[in-house]
């Protein structure tokens, strides 16, 4: 029978896979698209908000000009970015990515950059995703509200649970959520529009108030220009998770490049009309999103009040649209914050396939390129969920503050990488001779350089508008990560180098003489098993060795040591401090001392014990000195298990065939 927790885990995630089984793993695009795209199209329910927040610090005027020219500017980008990213699936589709695509064509350097730049960015999508649907739910729902936090860790748990049975379990679980918000956007933007043309479409809640401008002050000049790139860096917000697509190219079925290419235009097509339709739909019913609601919305000249409640743009869009037809207004709403909770799975996706990517570089612990029971890179889920709890707690799971750390890691992935694409078609144009294929690759360089100056110009706005805002402290967690995976390298590099065998200046030597040292502390058959084992291995010299901290204890050994003759000498050591690891050590060290030659070989007896607690009351002394001894050069140490009784079929729960928690795996199947 398996232990408990074994039987909890297999409950939990499933049967265990085999590695031959990754194929069934593999998504077609009506999974990938829901998998890979929820973050990017989750996003537009809270980017329109974001612009309409920003263009309200200038009043309602501002807004109703200039909030179609912003939609323009971020649709403008998403295309581009999109056309772009397009060509890098087909570029490179092992699913390394910006991350790939920097390393080969800029450098290992801009590389690192990309992947600590996407690495926080994911940690944040999870947070921010999270936080917001949190948030959208309190308004519904009563309980939920002042205790956020609780419902935001519970929901990272959730889809930490569910990501950990695999890639295409998540995918059918998540499909229909993210399927049914496509629907309801859409279709409330399709409903919209025929109302808006039969003049049947009601107004907004808040179309009947007036939005001043924050402080009563108009803006004009370099002020009105400086808040259309804050309103235009948040709206930004609606390209996030494009980059996932092609990080996960592996996770597609064949031919894989062409159907992530494909899940891609449909995931920017999808998000630019449902974006378009918010903005326009908008416009058309007078909404109105104010930072300070009660004081920036007057109605009849006076300010609405702390007791007004102001709902989302999608929500207010809802009750507009769907007037008469209140079911309508609650899928809508449903349907919204499962998306913006269900955003948070494409970084599941993403951050562990990168991670695995750069585990196998050196740039990460090598447990981050092990894949789970499920094939999941199970180490990078475990770690994405607790940095994201984390944030959330310190943040208190308020969308407010998260966001102003957003945005800024997917526009330097952007930028870089494709910068690193023009570079790529450069050199591959040198070598071509095809003029079909020439033309082609010419045609790639220029949506590549088109990409890459649009998403530098918006990183530089980005950087400007929300430097103090908060993405500062991404830009810092993003050096930080930067110069520990550097560390983690030259760690690796420096272990490699001193392990590697050079075979032209030194050979593997056999030892001159082996001394064997049986630590004992009385007879009995673990003491017997563990001289049996040495005498087995046919030392040059062979004794047993105990510590004389009581003497009487000595005494009665010595005595049964001799009425057993036992054929090894027997030594006793010293201890006036009544020590037991440091007589020892020093008694090893000096048969070092004299014979550097030689290599000390100690056998140390141990109880293998069943019950956690158990350990506590045994093999305290033996742990102690044998993590003493490992740091000593030239000295073997050798554990001599003794299984008590206690310890019967725990091996069943230890074993690693089948796979359980802990057990090592590869990544690369």
């Amino acid at each position: 029978m398996p232990g408990t927790g074994s039987l909890f885990k297999r409950l939990l995630l499933g049967r265990a896979m085999r590695s031959d089984k990754l194929g069934e793993t593999l998504l077609p695009k009506r999974l990938a698209l829901p998998i890979f795209a929820s973050d990017a199209l989750s996003s537009v329910a809270y980017a329109p908000d974001e612009i309409l927040l920003m263009l309200g610090l200038a009043g309602g005027a501002f807004v109703a000009t200039h909030s179609w020219q912003i939609t323009v500017a971020v649709v403008l980008v998403m295309v581009v970015v999109v056309a772009s990213y397009r060509q890098n699936v087909h570029a490179y589709p092992s699913g390394g990515g910006d991350y790939e695509v920097a390393t080969v064509n800029l450098g290992p350097r801009a590389g690192l950059t990309v992947a600590s730049a996407l690495l926080v960015d994911y940690v944040l999508t999870v947070a921010v995703s999270i936080s917001s649907g949190v948030q959208n739910a309190a308004t519904v729902l009563g309980f939920v509200r002042g205790h956020e936090v609780i419902v935001a860790v519970a929901l990272i748990a959730f889809l930490t649970a569910m990501n950990l049975r695999g890639v295409r379990e998540s995918g059918k679980a998540f499909a229909v959520p993210v399927y049914a918000f496509m629907l309801a956007i859409i279709g409330m933007g399709v409903y919209g529009f025929v109302q808006h043309f039969t003049g049947t479409l009601t107004p907004a809640e808040s179309a009947g108030l007036t939005l001043k401008p924050e402080e009563g002050q108009g803006l004009t000049g370099i002020a009105a220009a400086f808040l259309l790139l804050r309103a235009f860096s948040s709206g930004c917000a609606a390209l996030t998770g494009v980059e996932a697509i092609s990080n996960g190219v592996p996770a597609f079925k064949k031919p894989k490049s062409d159907n992530a290419a494909t899940t891609l235009l449909l995931m920017g097509t999808l998000s630019v009309v449902m974006l378009g339709s918010i903005i326009t739909l908008g416009q058309w019913t007078g909404v109105k999103i104010a930072d300070d609601p009660g004081a920036q919305l007057l109605r009849n000249g006076q300010p609405v009040g702390d007791s007004y409640v102001q709902h989302t743009a999608i929500g207010q869009l809802a009750e507009s649209v769907f007037a008469h037809f209140p079911v309508g207004v609650v899928f809508v709403s449903i349907v919204t914050g499962l998306i913006l909770v269900l955003a948070a799975n494409t970084a599941f996706n993403g951050f562990p396939v990168l991670g695995s990517i750069l585990a196998r570089d050196g740039y990460l612990p090598r447990q981050m390129h092990t894949r789970g029971d499920r094939l999941a890179f199970s180490n990078g889920i475990l770690i994405l969920a607790g940095a994201a709890i984390v944030l959330v707690i310190v943040f208190k799971a308020e969308v407010t503050a998260l966001i102003q750390l957003y945005i800024v890691g997917v526009f330097v992935s952007f930028t870089t990488s494709q910068i690193g694409m023009v570079r790529h078609w450069t050199r591959n144009l040198r070598l071509e001779r095809n003029a079909k294929e020439r033309a082609r690759m010419q045609r790639s360089r220029i949506i590549n350089a088109v990409g890459a100056a649009m998403s530098a110009t918006v990183l530089v706005v980005v950087l400007i508008t929300k430097f103090q805002a908060g993405a500062k402290y991404a830009i810092l967690a993003m050096v930080v990560l930067f110069v520990l995976m550097l560390g983690i390298k030259k760690h690796y590099n420096r272990v490699r180098d001193e392990l590697a065998i050079d075979w032209d200046v030194e050979r593997p030597m056999l030892p001159s003489h082996v001394h064997a040292i049986v630590c004992i502390s009385k007879v009995h058959k673990p003491t017997m098993r563990a001289l049996a084992y040495a005498r087995a291995s046919r030392p040059s010299y062979l004794e047993a060795v105990t510590v004389d901290v009581d003497p009487d204890e000595t005494q009665s050994l010595l005595d049964e040591w001799d009425r057993r003759d036992i054929p090894v000498p027997l030594k006793v050591l010293s201890s006036p401090y009544r020590q037991i690891t440091k007589p020892i050590l020093d008694y090893v060290r000096s048969i070092r001392s004299g014979n550097p030659r030689d290599i000390v070989t100690v056998y140390l007896p141990e109880y293998v014990l069943g019950k956690w607690w158990e350990q506590i009351l045994h093999n305290q002394s033996a742990l102690r000195l044998k993590a003493r001894l490992l740091f000593t050069p030239g000295v073997m140490v050798v554990s001599v298990p003794w299984q008590l009784q206690s310890s019967e079929g725990a091996e069943r729960d230890w074993i690693d065939e089948p796979p359980i928690s802990g057990s090592v795996r590869g990544g690369a199947l």
